[in-house]
């Protein structure tokens, strides 16, 4: 059965909404995208092109995207092109120049899509590219998610060749007199994944010639594993998460406890989130309040029988927020802040406090905790320092560094959403009441 007639069958059962889609292939000029174009073309599917031009590799880069314009114009389809400062791109981002090229190509893609609105983002990459990239996942260590091979969907990326062999899409290309370009760079053996296709994957291909439908039964065996790890995590991790905010999610640390293997369950819980030392993740169990370790975008922090994930702060957050005296409402970085005149005080909430506005310095300042910050809890008749509020409080690390004061003249009015100053109270001399509410 030929290339055209499986690659159909496979449209038709795995992909049938591409029949009716408005699709964007992503063409190098090489012989798999240039075989897929190809391919949907003869299938007559709804087809754009899309070529990026990485001024890599000079007047060879520049031919590449001749070749593919001149290809949209021989299959009489539309066709974009773009071309990148990739090395600039990847000075700048602190990346290499592979990394560099992908993001540049995919941001694209993904920018070009939306902007005119086509349905799915078509890429070429087949039966050998899902073994390469499993061997390259294999040697640089990895957990069962990056030995399930390439999706054949993600968001909008669909992948229709992962089914055939380059050898099957070569096949094709010389029995239709196709024509591609060459990457020369394709023959250098200092990327892995050229080395892996040039001087590994030859031997195994030796070793076992039916290699690929012998990794494609393990792609499936590993997928059908994959999702009974899924569901067993996902059943631990409805039982352990006990509360979610804008700044962290609480974790009961006994779920963890529970199961026979910890290590395990964390490194599915929290393997998103950057973290790569599951020794110390366990030990945080059992660690005194307040220890924590961070990933390179959160943390995680012990508090009593709990685990705090919390992301690193915007640095963008000021350190103070003034407010005038003729300001009524004020955007802050934990919601909006409103000030109101009132004739009387109404039932008190959590988030609502009532103060003599006669006994106010403007401006009013928001900020944070400051070291030796004392205050007079509404209801006391001493102050107190803040520190033992909040241990008294059971605040957690990620509580306190959340919580937020205003402040007249470096006076304590209210510590917000959770505590008044009893020496801005409302009295029976009071003259002018402000009703301050957090939403």
């Amino acid at each position: 059965m030929s290339v055209l007639i499986n690659f159909k069958t496979h449209i038709d059962k795995t992909f049938p909404f591409l029949t009716k889609s408005k699709l964007l292939i992503a063409i190098s000029g090489g012989i798999d995208s240039v075989v897929l174009t190809h391919l949907c073309h003869s299938a007559k599917l709804n087809i754009t092109l899309a070529h990026c031009n990485f001024n890599l590799r000079g007047d060879e880069s520049d031919a590449d995207e001749n070749f593919v314009v001149a290809l949209a114009e021989h299959l009489n389809v539309e066709v974009f092109t773009q071309r990148f400062d990739t090395k600039a791109y990847a000075t700048d981002n602190k990346c290499s120049i592979q990394m560099a090229a992908r993001d540049l190509r995919y941001n694209w893609f993904s920018e070009l899509a939306a902007q005119l609105q086509f349905d799915y983002i078509l890429t070429a990459h087949h039966a050998d590219d899902n073994l390469e990239t499993f061997l390259i996942n294999f040697t640089r260590g990895t957990g069962l998610e990056g030995l399930t091979g390439i999706p054949e969907i993600n968001d909008t990326f669909v992948r229709p060749l992962l089914p055939f062999s380059s050898e099957q899409i070569k096949a094709y290309a010389n029995a239709n007199n196709i024509t591609w370009r060459e990457d020369s760079s394709n023959a250098s053996v200092k990327y892995l994944r050229n080395k892996l296709r040039h001087q590994v994957v030859p031997i195994l291909k030796e070793i076992n010639p039916s290699l690929l439908q012998s990794f494609q039964t393990t792609l499936e065996n590993l997928n059908d594993t994959a999702d009974i790890v899924e569901e067993s995590t996902n059943a631990v991790l409805k039982r352990a998460i006990e509360t979610m905010n804008e700044h962290f999610i609480t974790f009961k640390i006994s779920e963890f406890r529970k199961v026979n293997n910890p290590k395990a369950y964390m490194f599915e819980v929290f393997k998103s989130f950057g973290f790569t030392e599951w020794n110390d993740m366990v030990a945080l169990l059992d660690a005194e309040t307040g220890k924590q370790i961070r990933s390179n975008t959160h943390r995680l922090v012990k508090n009593r029988e709990h685990l705090l994930l919390s992301p690193f702060k915007n640095n963008n957050t000021p350190e103070e927020i003034s407010i005038s005296k003729t300001e009524i409402q004020k955007e802050t970085p934990f919601g909006v802040l409103y000030f109101e005149a009132v004739d009387a005080i109404l039932k008190p909430e959590q988030h609502t406090i009532y103060v003599d506005k006669d006994k106010l310095k403007y401006p009013l300042v928001l900020r944070k905790k400051q070291e030796g910050d004392v205050f007079y809890p509404l209801g006391m008749t001493g102050k107190k320092k803040l520190s033992k509020y909040f241990k008294d409080e059971k605040l957690s690390l990620l509580d306190k560094e959340n919580t937020w004061l205003l402040c007249s003249e470096n006076t304590i009015v209210w510590v917000v959403g959770k505590r008044a100053d009893e020496r801005f109270k409302v009295t029976k001399s009071t003259k002018q009441i402000l009703k301050i509410q957090k939403r």
